[in-house]
């Protein structure tokens, strides 16, 4: 009675919804997954069918402002030259594409500390903004700050102890 029981479980929606979600997130190709998983590749492939099939949520889009327009709804454009559509905040030269692609969802990139320096020392240029530099590369502004205070921190240092006996110092009450 429990080993079908368990069968059943094990082919509900919900325990292949689960298992459907950690294979996206992990490194491993399907066949793989199932192999470290124990389960089977014919039916993990059906469901995954199944699952691909479904209507899926429009991703949300990214809002922050480039060069140029800032938002252009609220704006009737005029021919006039003292009018501006930036508000000043926002700098109007033009930012340079990503230079590294966005990572797919679920999945960390990673940097080098190589690199983490290089994109650090750019930053730290007269005239740049660490928004600016973040954007540039695709990651948050917070990663930036953090890469920084991890950088920046000495190594620890060690001193030589050495004890002497019969010297002694006066301990002040």
């Amino acid at each position: 009675m429990t080993n079908e029981r368990q069968r059943r479980v094990r082919y509900g929606e919900a325990f292949w919804r689960a298992h459907h979600e950690a294979w996206q997130l992990s490194d491993l190709n399907q066949r793989e997954y199932c192999a470290a998983q124990g389960i089977p590749l014919k039916a993990f492939g059906n469901w995954r069918a199944r699952f691909k099939a479904e209507p899926q949520p429009v991703a949300p889009k990214l809002l922050y402002r480039r060069a140029g327009l800032s938002h252009t709804l609220s704006h009737t454009l005029s021919h006039s030259p003292s009018h501006t559509l930036s508000h000043g905040a926002y700098p109007t030269t033009a930012v340079a594409p990503l230079i590294v692609l966005p990572g797919r969802a679920g999945h960390r990139r990673r940097f080098s500390q190589a690199q983490q320096q290089r994109i650090l020392a750019e930053a730290e240029q007269p005239g740049t903004s660490l928004s600016e530099i973040a954007r540039h590369y695709g990651v948050d502004r917070r990663m930036l700050c953090r890469w920084k205070q991890k950088l920046a921190q000495p190594a620890p240092r060690f001193v030589t102890v050495e004890i002497v006996e019969g010297q002694r110092d006066e301990a002040v009450p």
